[in-house]
């Protein structure tokens, strides 16, 4: 690589600070089946029974919810030891809870770093919507790029998760809300939330996630791998069963792995698009230098299942003066053309300290109008968790925590919306 190529690589992309360190103790908690496997061979489960034992440790895992191995009534109380002398079923533990006045819930989850005193964290978001609800998961601690809206992307990169641990925020959620079958409340909940997560299992199994969106802290292309196997455990119809069909991974646009996560992961796909030029993207998704809009668009057609049926989501943020006009709009259409595609346009989220505005509601509105008439979905997304950081493009985690006037700044701007 030529002294100028790294130096863009540099420029685009950060490095990881630190690696996962394991516990001496493990927790099976989010382990693929193939780890899950091996941690029973490991605790001295014959060959010839093991595939068994993980149909039933997870079936405790992902649909009741176990949380002790004395609950875990099909296996043995030696093997129950057994498995309790080398690992745990504990969950990453919630370092902090914050719900926003329209319901959405924001959990900072701890991860293990390298140094015990340091752990690292992520956030996890639920938004609750009267047809489905939605967890926004991370697949990194920080971010690889540095997207110049984003606010995610003002922070360091620390390290990717494992699958065990992307995986685990789903397990995290359904512990909160109570979303088990049979499930008890959530620990925690009271009043109004636990009764009706109680009643939204009861009725029917429906569960109170419903969808999950790869939206969360990170770009899950540049950590491949633990985002393909975490997707798998999470979609496993004989666990946490949540279709692929409803698993969005959203990515700023990771030209060589987009063609691959549409073979080897097969969920949705949505593209942080965001300008029409590359002049443009170059200054808000700084990794278009590298992967230019038109590698990008070329991927995204040969994408692995597209059909009108699967079709790929083109976020859009709408920055006043910037990426919003008419003619961008109509631009917009001619690039997509022959693509089956929807656009989801997002007003900008403000943050403190950020250089830009939101396009006026009216701008947004015409916007969606060029883009409507062309024959694509384009709707405007509603700003959720504004006051608790949550919004698309706002997670930010403790580590690298605002002060408390960007806070309340960030508090005020959410209000006058």
């Amino acid at each position: 690589m030529s002294s100028l190529a790294a130096t863009e690589t540099a420029f685009v992309e950060k490095r990881p600070l630190e690696r996962y360190a394991e516990p001496a103790q493990p927790s099976l908690v989010g382990m693929p089946r193939a780890m899950l496997a091996q941690a029973l061979a490991e605790a001295g489960v014959p060959e010839g029974q093991r595939r068994m034992r993980v149909q039933q440790i997870w079936h405790w895992l992902y649909v009741r919810g176990a949380k002790d191995f004395d609950a875990m009534t099909t296996l043995s109380k030696e093997l129950r030891a057994a498995l309790a002398r080398r690992f745990t079923l504990a969950r990453p533990p919630i370092a902090a809870e914050q719900i926003s006045v329209d319901g959405t819930r924001k959990w900072l989850i701890q991860l293990p770093g390298e140094r015990a005193e340091a752990p690292h964290e992520v956030e996890c978001v639920y938004i609750p919507e009267t047809d489905r609800g939605t967890l926004c998961i991370s697949s990194q601690v920080g971010c690889t790029l540095t997207c110049s809206f984003c606010h995610t992307g003002t922070q360091r990169l620390v390290r990717n998760l494992t699958a065990a641990e992307i995986a685990a925020q789903v397990v995290v959620a359904r512990d909160r809300l109570g979303d088990w079958l049979a499930a008890s409340p959530a620990a925690g909940a009271s009043g109004a939330s636990a009764d009706g997560a109680r009643a939204a299992v009861r009725e029917g199994g429906k569960r109170l996630i419903s969808n999950v969106v790869m939206m969360g802290m990170g770009e899950p292309l540049y950590n491949f791998e633990a985002v393909r196997d975490g997707i798998n455990v999470i979609a496993d119809g004989e666990g946490l069963s949540i279709s692929k069909r409803r698993i969005t991974l959203s990515t700023s646009g990771v030209v060589p792995n987009i063609t691959r996560a549409g073979a080897e992961i097969g969920s949705m796909l949505a593209v942080s698009l965001h300008a029409v030029t590359d002049e443009v993207r170059d200054q808000l998704v700084p990794l278009n230098r590298k992967y230019p809009i038109a590698e990008l668009l070329e991927a995204c057609r040969n994408y692995p299942g597209l059909s009108n049926a699967r079709r790929i989501t083109f976020e859009y943020v709408m920055l006043k003066g910037v990426n919003d006009s008419l003619a961008d709009a109509k631009a917009l259409v001619r690039l997509l053309k022959g693509i089956p595609a929807k656009i989801n346009l997002i007003p900008f989220n403000p943050w403190p300290g950020t250089k830009y505005e939101c396009s006026d509601w009216d701008r947004i509105e015409k916007f969606s109008e060029v883009v409507f008439a062309a024959g694509y979905a384009s709707p405007v997304r509603t700003p959720r968790g504004r006051d608790i950081l949550a919004a698309c493009g706002q997670l930010k985690s403790a580590s690298e925590k605002l002060s408390a006037r960007e806070r309340l700044a960030l508090r005020a701007m959410a209000m006058t919306d």
